[in-house]
């Protein structure tokens, strides 16, 4: 499998704006109340249509390389595309040892070096909860169709407490891989 995509390291050309303001700007769309802050929330089905549909439609996977590799990937092979792999955020350690997840700084301008402004550009991550912030985000840069994957790629805990059953891309029977 190869993942298609910027590490936390890597340079652009272009910066959008750090993880912080992006960061920031989701959170005050989020918490007002009165608007989205962002083009809406997909079900996995509806996700899958505007890819199939839309020539310019990427599914970006804001997940960790962690999860990509051992939880698995959406494939769109299927359809002639590949997701777009950019990290929300990065685990690091802390001075005092602790494993940690940090913003990624460059996440903003990886996407806009990536994807074109008024492409539907479709967010997902494990549940939805880090892919609704990233499309508030986008949104935040100009992003016109930013979208969050409702559910993400494995869902909500069931029953049992086991994610991949109930809700997101795995549990609608939708094509993914693992390595």
């Amino acid at each position: 499998m190869h993942l298609r995509g910027l590490r936390s390291g890597d340079e652009t050309t272009e910066r959008l704006g750090t993880m912080g303001d992006t960061a920031k700007s989701a959170e005050r769309a989020a918490g007002d109340g009165q608007e989205m802050g962002y083009a809406g929330d997909l079900s996995p089905r509806e996700a899958w249509d505007i890819l199939a549909g839309e020539k310019n439609a990427v599914l970006i996977d804001v997940r960790s390389r962690a999860e990509w590799t051992f939880v698995g990937v959406a494939s769109l092979a299927s359809l002639g595309k590949a997701p777009l792999y950019v990290s929300w955020q990065n685990y690091t350690t802390s001075s005092d040892g602790r494993a940690q997840m940090v913003p990624n700084p460059h996440f903003a301008a990886a996407i806009a070096s990536a994807v074109e402004k008024d492409a539907p550009a479709i967010f997902l991550c494990r549940s939805g909860g880090r892919s609704k912030s990233a499309a508030i985000a986008m949104t935040s840069n100009g992003f016109t169709r930013a979208y969050n994957l409702a559910g993400g790629f494995e869902g909500d805990r069931d029953a049992a407490g086991h994610r991949g059953q109930s809700g997101g891309w795995k549990a609608a029977g939708l094509a993914w891989t693992q390595e």
